[in-house]
């Protein structure tokens, strides 16, 4: 899996090397895309086959040059942004299925990974999820390193996993829930889909933190609280 800093660089130059370097795919910099052209609120990702672009034309290490830490350096808005879509999505059995098996603490989150949940997803979670992704590359590449707390984080999922055990029963023991088997499956992404419905009524900036701390460790199993 590619080094965390990577992820979302890499997703950037997934998203614009079939707009901005033609059908043809070709080894391009970070420094070649004129990101001041991108109208991300008018951009359709919906019909974007991230699938198909050749992962072997990238330069991972001039892509990590030109923006490092991309998912640390994106403002909590541009965050928030894929919260809200992957809160969406999570209302929609098929899509959150395909969602909530991504942020498994063992699944893989590289940018084919990604690509390929996106392309898994229906037209509406598609677009908003897609372009939450993009949003987060391109504003990631225009900002400093934003303040985080990985602590902090897990104490907030703490905190929503805490109120969604007291409004729903099972919420436990359907996160902890043992992936092999299909109904292990269903009941954790149930329980993920609580988990985001209780996230969702905290801070923007808490809601950020967990997002990112989701990103890159996934959701972990928790025991119960003492």
């Amino acid at each position: 899996m590619p080094h965390a800093r990577l992820r979302l660089n890499l997703l950037l130059a997934l998203c614009a090397a079939p707009i901005l370097a033609g059908a043809q795919p070709r080894t391009f910099t970070l420094a070649q895309l004129d990101l001041s052209r991108l109208d991300l609120s008018k951009l359709d990702l919906s019909k974007l086959d991230l699938s198909q672009v050749d992962l072997s034309q990238l330069d991972p290490s001039a892509i990590a040059a030109g923006a490092s830490d991309t998912l640390m350096r994106a403002p909590d808005g541009s965050i928030d942004e894929l919260f809200q879509a992957l809160h969406q999505a999570s209302r929609h059995p098929r899509d959150a299925a395909t969602l909530c098996a991504l942020f498994d603490p063992a699944a893989d989150r590289s940018p084919q990974a990604l690509a390929a949940a996106a392309q898994n997803l229906g037209d509406a979670s598609r677009q908003g999820f897609a372009n939450a992704l993009l949003g987060i590359a391109a504003n990631g590449l225009q900002n400093p390193r934003q303040p985080y707390d990985a602590g902090a984080a897990k104490q907030t999922l703490k905190s929503a996993g805490a109120t969604a055990m007291l409004l729903h029963d099972g919420f436990m023991g359907a996160l902890n829930a043992d992936g092999a088997e299909a109904s292990g499956r269903e009941a954790r992404c149930q329980a993920f889909g609580w988990l985001l419905d209780a996230l969702k009524d905290m801070p923007l900036a808490q809601r950020a933190s967990a997002m990112r701390l989701m990103l890159n460790e996934g959701l972990t199993r928790w025991s119960p609280p003492r």
